[in-house]
């Protein structure tokens, strides 16, 4: 064992983080106060160094002996609409907090520490970007009578904030459903809950498919019995193509980092998580399967599936999609299951999405396009201006294309996406009265 030394024999050393504020200037008026109390005659000035000379002596032998401890307690997924986080600060009567974060002004506090315990503080930054986003930064410094603490940094950590959804009515699923089980009727026989039809009873009739009352009023005899044919229930397959190759917001010249996005302005890629959770949601309460494919990531799709927690999977899928390097010209079409619904939320910004489209049609795969560029302001730069026209130009005619082929196109932002969700719902009894005919 190490032997202690001399001095602290009966105790062992205390780590001290603590150091006396304003000791010198305490001694130095004290002494000054003493020195013209002796010139003067003056025994009432004397008084008045005597609390400065007792504050500087007395607290070089009665330092705080509980240290400062800061820490951030660790992060979880949460919601859109804010990113939260908890700052646990431990020693010291008060802490001098400021809490700083990209985007949000500077906030600076004083909070109160409870003797032996602990002080729990909340930061909430409201944002509406979702995805891999960072907490705020707070600096923390303790104070205890006249010492002090060095200056504790804290947060700034990843927080992954999933996406919000907006309820939708009916949403387009594909024509042709799969699966034994589901909620929407197919046109093909099975155990359904849709009627087609009352048929004389045949080898491979269930015979509790069997209608009494129509055997009974067909056929007093009992010779012929009749059984209630249904069509069977089935399930959609839908898949989201998220194209995360870019973010792109309001603002042109953060397009290419020359200036940061702001915090109260979604992006294309927070649009495009918001419409494809939307979608997502509408799908899955309706019991029909999902996948997710992110195009920016060389990452295996997910599968479809249906359920909550499967659904939960999707969200966080959205949530970690973001670009990765720079934008690659073309993107390999991904595999999609067969006879599978495709949503393509894109900015368009580039002739991978109309090539991707064309592509899956011609592979039997339906598509929609999500468009999620936001309503871009005036540009006043004169060279911003014209690249912005011009790319815009290059995108409309793309847009046009696609239209010219059957696309169909929703708008997702701006004002154009409070009817999103009746142009969807246009496109789905559409596309039902079609499958109704097939």
């Amino acid at each position: 064992m190490t032997p202690r030394p001399s001095g602290m024999r009966g105790r062992l050393p205390v780590p001290q983080t603590w150091r006396p504020v304003g000791l010198d200037a305490a001694a130095i008026a004290g002494v000054v106060l003493f020195g013209i109390a002796l010139a003067s005659g003056r025994p009432d000035v004397a008084l008045l160094g005597v609390p400065a000379l007792l504050a500087a002596v007395f607290s070089r032998t009665r330092p705080p002996s509980e240290p400062l401890s800061v820490a951030e307690e660790p992060s979880v997924p949460e919601a859109a609409g804010s990113i939260e986080s908890t700052i646990r600060v431990t020693g010291g009567e008060i802490a001098l907090v400021r809490a700083a974060a990209a985007g949000h002004r500077q906030v600076s506090f004083v909070a109160a520490v409870p003797a032996g315990g602990e002080r729990r503080l909340r930061l909430r930054l409201a944002s509406v970007r979702t995805g891999l986003q960072e907490t705020a930064i707070a600096d923390v410094r303790g104070h205890d009578g006249i010492w002090e603490n060095d200056l504790r940094s804290v947060g700034g950590s990843g927080r992954l904030v999933l996406p919000s959804s907006l309820r939708l009515g009916r949403v387009p699923v594909p024509r042709r459903l799969r699966g034994l089980t589901g909620l929407r009727p197919s046109r093909r026989f099975g155990d359904g809950s849709e009627l087609r039809d009352v048929h004389p009873f045949a080898p491979g009739d269930r015979l509790k498919r069997i209608d009494w009352r129509t055997t009974a009023r067909r056929s007093p005899n009992l010779d012929t019995l009749y059984v209630r044919r249904s069509f069977a229930d089935a399930e959609a397959v839908v898949m989201l193509v998220v194209d995360s190759r870019d973010d792109v917001g309001p603002e042109v010249r953060s397009w290419r980092g020359f200036s940061e996005q702001r915090v109260d302005e979604p992006t294309s890629l927070d649009l495009a998580r918001h419409a494809a959770a939307s979608v997502a949601r509408a799908l899955v309460e309706t019991g029909d399967r999902v996948g997710l494919v992110d195009l920016g990531l060389d990452a295996r799709p997910l599968p479809p599936a249906s359920g909550r927690r499967h659904l939960r999977r999707v969200l966080h899928g959205l949530a970690l999609a973001r670009p990765v390097g720079q934008p690659h010209p073309t993107v390999r079409p991904p595999q999609l299951p067969a006879d599978a619904l495709v949503y393509l939320f894109s900015t368009v910004l580039d002739q991978a999405a109309v090539q991707l489209t064309r592509t899956w049609r011609s592979l039997g795969h339906p598509v929609i396009l999500i468009d999620t560029l936001p309503d871009v302001r005036p540009v006043t730069e004169p060279h911003l201006a014209l690249a912005w026209r011009v790319v815009r130009m290059e995108r409309q005619v793309r847009l046009d294309e696609l239209t010219r082929e059957g696309v169909p196109i929703v708008r997702w932002a701006g004002p154009a996406r409070s009817d999103a969700a009746a142009k969807l719902d246009a496109l789905a009894r559409a596309a039902a009265r079609q499958r109704d005919w097939r």
